[in-house]
Order: structure tokens, then C-alpha cells, then sequence
């Protein structure tokens, strides 16, 4: 029997025997967007230690969201911006989602994250 080769031309995947072609399949967009594209992340270790943030500012104009996460010690009248993270609104809603899902698999393992009202009315994360 003949050896069978599979190659792809656009949509279309083709099998082939030999000289005749004996299937050829169209691949629907859900499977163009099946395929999973690998990427490799460099993380250098001043990147790898992280910065702590009790408090972030949030602003926003047509195009960009503005993320300022900063160190505010108690008591103390000055604090340092430790990351600024500018992203799309389209990036930063896909943010938010994925934040939301971590926040409710977090959840299910240990126990809700309760936020009382007095902790509301202090420095922290919240709408600036």
C-alpha cells in the first residue's frame, strides 16, 4: 500500500495515497482557533522577587487603562508607586475575568475573602 501524506493548503487538510487524493477535510474557524501557540516568558530575578501593593489608583481614557500599585505603610504620609501596568480596555477586562477566577478558586479552597465596611473606608484597593 502506499505511503500517506497529510499536508494543509489554506483551509483544507488533504490525505493523500500515492498519486489520488482519497480525503479532503475543511477545517471549520473553531479548529483554526483550536491550535494553541506556545510562548516562552523570560523572568529576570529582580521581575521574579515581586513588590507588594496595598493600594492602587485606576484611571482610564478611551484607549488605555493606567494601573499604579502602590506601598502605603501605615502612618506614613508619602508612598511609592512599585508597578504601573497600561493595557487595552480589551486586555484589561480579560484582567479582571482572569483575576475573578483566581479570586473564586481561591475561595473554594480556603474559605471566602470577607471585605468588611471599616476595611472599605481605609487605604487601599478600591475605586480612586
Amino acid at each position: 500500500m502506499p505511503e500517506m501524506r497529510r499536508f494543509k493548503k489554506g483551509k483544507h487538510i488533504y490525505t493523500k495515497w500515492g498519486k489520488t487524493i482519497k480525503e479532503v477535510k475543511t477545517m471549520s474557524e473553531t479548529d483554526e482557533q483550536k491550535k494553541t501557540v506556545q510562548m516562552q516568558v523570560e523572568l529576570d530575578d529582580a521581575t521574579a522577587q515581586g513588590v507588594y501593593a496595598n493600594v492602587a489608583f485606576i484611571t482610564s481614557n478611551e484607549t488605555e487603562f493606567v494601573m499604579d500599585f502602590i506601598f502605603a505603610q501605615p502612618q506614613q504620609a508619602k508612598a511609592k508607586v512599585r508597578a504601573r501596568v497600561i493595557s487595552s480596555p480589551v486586555h484589561t477586562k480579560k484582567f479582571l475575568q482572569a483575576l475573578a477566577a483566581g479570586v473564586n478558586k481561591y475561595e473554594k479552597q480556603f474559605g471566602e475573602i470577607r471585605v468588611t465596611a471599616e476595611a472599605d473606608k481605609k487605604i487601599g484597593f478600591g475605586n480612586a
